[in-house]
């Protein structure tokens, strides 16, 4: 399946695009390593192989052109020390200092390109800029599952210039396994455990979803919309008034299906969104103005653990409360937790989305579940069975 252990990378270049989208304090530090950290693998491959690699990828969302705090420079000093060996750096992707940087590579050599999203022709998905990119090296590597989904330059259009060496990284081949053996052999009962804030963002993988699982949870902001649907009383907390019927017929579908669908009995709730607000623990069906819901109750906590608890494979996507807040964070953590139990007694489960996976690295939990996956909005498109142009321009 065009993965690299199927080649010899003596004396190429391999040009790899990674995601290195990673977060920057004040002072230009990396605050979670992990997106870099997964990569390795891949790189070493080449190294060990014999070849030479140039890497490329984006970091944030610059507006207009080069800016300092976008700069993938402040990468290098981790990189090299990953590595153990020196990372060169070229100050621009495509154009004279990329081209001649990478045209005097020597093999174990490496060359990481500045932030490709300088380049407004990056996202456009611009041929002529994919062209140039090209030309910088032998064989083209995907590895970013983060980006996957998008159709960019470096990502998909690209791959055309490679017909006969093009490859998948450790991370994308992982990262497909890994969803697949949730998607396609999932072991039973499978429970599915959807947070985050909004609705909107979760409809389609409840859809796709709905025909694969034996248990369907929610919590989250999510979950007032749901309430509020089947009636309930929540006062000012989150709620996507145009999705009420949406999810009173996610409910009833579930029920016609023989889905198990848990909505939490209780909340945690806040006289404003703040972590100094006055708190206290009530139904989550009788909220009253100012009151808002923050976090999932204890209740629901026992409740969503005995599902859990149950469960041969579990998927979870988004966190069950504001977990940035330290008073409202209780209920993500106990869930973390009971999934890393789970995970113990031999249930497969599989951890997506930014914020999930930034939850269970607070809790320092990340290596008690069976896959962590790396890219959040592609695993779920992934999920809702879309062909992601990245996987796609591989295996054409």
């Amino acid at each position: 399946m065009h993965s690299i252990d199927e080649y010899n990378f003596r004396d190429k270049r391999a040009l790899i695009r990674v995601d290195f989208n990673v977060p920057l304090d004040a002072s230009f530090r990396i605050t979670d390593t992990t997106r870099i950290d997964a990569t390795i693998p891949t790189i070493k491959k080449v190294l060990n192989d014999g070849g030479a690699v140039i890497l490329m990828s984006h970091l944030g969302r610059p507006k207009s052109g080069p800016e300092e705090k976008f700069s993938l420079k402040h990468l290098v000093p981790y990189l090299a020390e990953k590595l153990g060996r020196p990372v060169q750096f070229a100050d621009d992707c495509i154009g004279h200092s990329a081209v001649e940087l990478a045209a005097g590579l020597k093999p174990g050599e490496m060359l990481l390109l500045e932030n490709l999203r300088f380049y407004k022709e990056e996202e456009k998905g611009d041929e002529a800029f994919a062209h140039q990119l090209a030309d910088l090296g032998d064989v083209y590597i995907n590895d970013a599952f983060g980006t996957a989904h998008r159709a960019h330059a470096s990502t998909a259009v690209i791959a055309q210039f490679f017909p006969d060496s093009k490859f998948f990284g450790y991370v994308m081949l992982n990262e497909i396994i890994n969803i697949d053996k949730v998607l396609k052999d999932t072991p039973r009962p499978f429970t599915a455990i959807l947070g985050g804030a909004k609705v909107s963002g979760k409809i389609e993988i409840i859809n796709h979803l709905m025909d694969k699982v034996d248990n369907l949870v929610i919590g989250g902001g999510m979950m007032f919309t749901f309430i509020k649907a089947m009636g309930g009383e929540v006062g000012a907390s989150l709620v996507e008034d145009d999705l009420l019927e949406l999810a009173k017929n996610t409910v009833e579908g579930a029920k016609m299906m023989g889905i198990n669908l848990y909505l939490p009995p209780d909340a945690v709730l806040a006289d404003a969104f703040s972590n100094d607000a006055n708190r206290k623990v009530c139904s989550a069906y009788d909220i009253q103005i100012p009151w808002m819901g923050l976090d999932i109750g204890p209740a629901a906590c026992q409740k969503f653990k005995h599902v859990i608890g149950k469960s041969a494979s579990i998927l979870w996507n988004g966190p069950m409360g504001v977990f940035e807040m330290n008073h409202f964070e209780e209920g993500t953590r106990f869930i973390a937790e009971a999934v890393a139990e789970a995970t113990a007694n031999g249930a497969f489960t599989l951890i997506g989305g930014g914020d999930s996976v930034a939850a269970i690295n607070k809790y320092g939990l990340a290596d008690k579940f069976s896959y962590v996956s790396t890219g959040g909005g592609a695993m779920l498109e992934y999920i809702e069975g879309k062909e992601l142009p990245g996987i796609k321009a591989i295996l054409d």
